[in-house]
């Protein structure tokens, strides 16, 4: 099996987007433990109780954090080779928690041609439900306002948990991806030459 590839680019300071590769590099041999559970939670987006630890590295610490980055930096984000802007509807309202029947979508954009990309955000690890929401904003989306254009997913967490991976691929429309944040400080201390008095 040929070893699968990602990649990663930048969207701000200290911040990355890496794309995951909807093709999991694990053995073929068996089913994993609990793996039953857990499709049948993802196709019903119920919630499913995880024993496993946050990660500890840096994260936002909460959901809105992640949404309003992405959202600000919608057109630098690269999916399926397509540059996205934020959806608005004809009275204004932008795609950021966009409203719906079925609940509200985290950010909602739009390519140059017109199809719809769902974003579906967990600030940590993504939990296999994560599927079952967005499938069924992306299902309100194609029999509302997306009735002639394509309909695609978005998944952005932390950390991508292999069963999700395992949904992705038998769902092309929908691209995972895992985010970075990097944050630095530097020594400010020093007077600067040649600098003029305060006023």
């Amino acid at each position: 099996m040929a070893a699968s590839t990602s990649s990663a680019y930048s969207v701000g300071a200290g911040r990355n987007i890496k794309h995951v590769p909807s093709t999991p590099e694990w053995p073929s041999t068996g089913i994993l433990p609990g793996a039953g559970e857990a499709a049948v939670g993802a196709v019903l987006g119920e919630e499913i109780d995880s024993e496993e630890p946050e990660t500890p590295e840096a994260s936002f610490g909460l959901e809105f954090q992640l949404r309003d980055f992405i959202a600000q930096n919608i057109g630098t984000i690269d999916v399926q080779g397509k540059r996205l802007r934020l959806y608005v509807d004809p009275t204004g309202r932008d795609g950021i928690e966009f409203p719906t029947a079925v609940g509200p979508i985290d950010i909602l954009a739009v390519d140059a041609s017109g199809a719809f990309f769902v974003f579906e955000l967990k600030r940590a690890r993504s939990p296999d439900h994560a599927m079952g929401q967005l499938t069924r904003y992306m299902g309100w989306v194609k029999q509302t306002i997306g009735k002639d254009h394509e309909v695609n997913g978005v998944i952005v967490a932390k950390e991508i948990s292999e069963s999700l991976r395992y949904a992705v691929f038998v769902v092309p429309s929908v691209s995972l991806f895992e985010y970075e944040v990097e944050f630095h400080l530097k020594p400010a201390n020093d007077v600067l030459r040649g600098g003029g008095a305060a006023g």
